[in-house]
């Protein structure tokens, strides 16, 4: 399962609208997503897990996908999160 660690750069952190447009994006994919934060590791595609992850500003995550397209679902979270989830740093 391929993994990759990225920052939470946004101002609010991975907040309610952040959370929403993550888990929205990684439920496009047929792979399986998990999100992590100091050891605990969430469903990708649970708002709920996502939110609970408390991920504020500078926080490190890694990012995992297992399943057929699972490097292009990399690719487009990673991005979310360096595009900053469409907010103002």
């Amino acid at each position: 399962m391929p993994e990759r660690q990225v920052e939470v750069v946004n101002k609010l952190g991975l907040h309610a609208r952040a959370a929403a447009k993550f888990v929205k994006l990684a439920s496009e994919f047929e792979s399986d997503v998990g999100l992590a934060r100091d050891g605990r590791k969430v469903n990708g595609k649970s708002i709920m897990g996502v939110m609970m992850l408390a991920a504020g500003k500078g926080s490190r995550v890694t990012l995992s996908a297992a399943g057929p397209d699972e490097q292009q679902a990399l690719d487009r979270l990673q991005s979310l999160f360096e595009e900053r989830f469409g907010e103002e740093a």
